[in-house]
């Protein structure tokens, strides 16, 4: 049985309310093992990996500027980290183990402590052995709220995941060394949560307006996404403001550990249903319900911009030039690459779970890909020679996307590179340390797409 499918939206059943995520109050974020009802009722409860005991972790909720002060206690049997996604932050609390830290055995700990510079849409998640933790269920929302929030009736944080279950026992599926997955479009689950849960509901009134902010923590599903009943416009990518929202006028895509925000009006009439619906090839379906019931009299002008980040300024005259080349995976199989200095055969590299390269290297090379001093400006160059999609991520920094008339396009922390297709950014390094740069289809990263640099 396929989880996934389920009718469309607007026949779809009995309202089942999710509650609202709480904000963290305590300072332990505490990894420890669960049960939750992922699968639709009737099937059992699925054990996962959680941080302070649901999926997703606890929401951590602060004003732009606050400061982030958690202790991480490995209560699992693996060793862990947290990657703070999105987030511009000390370099040492980036949680990246054999870079910017050591992995936290179990039973042991960790403080995080940072400032949250920008308001937006962030998420935290594991990042050892990330493949399998975060399919787990090691993930989080970090929501940091402008001082100047939008005029909404409900801020409602959604966070997108597909799992791999067994159909009769509801377990997790314990394939992470799946060749097949390495080596293809990656661990591609079949079932949709949202917050958690399957086919989630959220009780809206008709003409309210909600901020919709979508986390996309899947381990390598690409979604693609549509309104129904709702009409509105996206401010927001990747927890960075928008100068100029985005009409949505059909279907828009988000790649794993993307993020948007959405503003939108609830057109559909109560008593209807209205939703977000994920467009397959076989039409379309329902990812969260908006039951309708009611009528807002609140009566409110256009959708206008968030406020502006502070962000550096970007200057692409005399910038250099850096290319970045995806390599290998099915149909496209590596004749040679390196694991540190020493080069290996294709065949060599997939006895190893090597399938990926970037540049030439199937591992995070012992050089930086860049080594940039502070405040400059690069631009790289995303090159995918591969026969699948790529959502190529860099910690620590936000980037500007280059358009193909050569004009800046919007701030981004991770990019969607096509089959094929070659993708420009710019990157102002205006962060001290050493900072990862990988693939975010989290199996691709783990069979080769890994790479970092530095900012001194």
């Amino acid at each position: 049985m396929n989880f996934y499918r389920r009718q469309f939206l607007q026949s779809a059943a009995a309202l089942t309310l999710l509650p609202t995520v709480g904000q963290a109050n305590g300072s332990e974020l505490v990894a420890q093992r669960a049960v939750q009802q992922i699968a639709p009722q009737g099937y059992p409860e699925t054990p996962v990996w959680t941080y302070g005991g649901s999926v997703p972790g606890t929401e951590i909720r602060l004003r732009q500027g606050d400061r982030v002060r958690r202790r991480l206690v490995n209560d699992l049997p693996q060793a862990t980290t947290v990657h703070w996604h999105g987030i511009r932050i000390d370099n040492a609390m980036d949680g990246v183990p054999g870079l910017t830290q050591e992995a936290v055995e179990p039973g042991g700990t960790f403080e995080y402590d940072f400032v949250a510079p920008d308001a937006g849409t962030y998420w935290y998640h594991a990042h050892n052995r990330s493949m399998e933790q975060v399919a787990r269920g090691l993930y989080g929302a970090l929501i940091v709220e402008e001082a100047d929030a939008p005029d909404v009736d409900q801020d409602l944080t959604l966070m997108l995941d597909d799992w791999r279950l067994d159909p009769e026992t509801a377990l997790i599926v314990d394939d992470f060394d799946n060749g097949h997955d390495l080596s293809h479009a990656g661990r591609l689950g079949n079932l949709v949560s949202v917050n958690g849960q399957f086919d989630p509901a959220y009780s809206v009134r008709t003409g309210e307006r909600l901020r919709l902010r979508l986390i996309n923590a899947s381990n390598a599903r690409i979604f693609d996404l549509a309104l129904d009943g709702l009409k509105g416009r996206i401010v927001a990518l990747d927890g960075m403001p928008l100068d100029n929202p985005l009409s949505i006028q059909k279907s828009f895509p988000l790649a794993p550990a993307q993020r948007a925000d959405l503003i939108v009006d609830v057109q559909a009439n109560s008593a209807e249903v209205a939703g977000l619906v994920s467009v397959e090839r076989d039409g379309g379906f329902g990812v969260v319900r908006f039951p309708v019931s009611g009528h807002s009299e609140a009566r409110r002008s256009g959708i206008v911009p968030l406020p502006a980040n502070p962000m550096p300024q970007v200057n692409l005259e005399g910038a250099p030039s850096h290319r970045m080349t995806m390599q290998g995976g099915a149909m496209r199989w590596l004749e040679a690459a390196k694991i540190g200095e020493t080069e290996l055969s294709g065949r060599e590299l997939a006895q190893l779970g090597r399938f990926w390269a970037l540049s030439g290297y199937a591992d995070r090379p012992e050089d930086p890909f860049l080594d940039a001093p502070l405040g400059g400006t690069h631009k790289i160059e995303f090159v995918n020679e591969t026969a699948f999609p790529h959502a190529m991520h860099l910690h620590g920094h936000h980037f500007r996307l280059i358009l193909p008339d050569g004009s800046l396009g919007p701030w981004r922390d991770t990019v969607l590179v096509e089959r094929g297709q070659t993708r420009q950014i710019a990157l102002v390094a205006d962060n001290p340390g050493d900072w990862l740069l990988h693939c975010h289809m989290l199996g691709h990263a783990a069979s080769g797409m890994m790479s970092w640099f530095r900012v001194t």
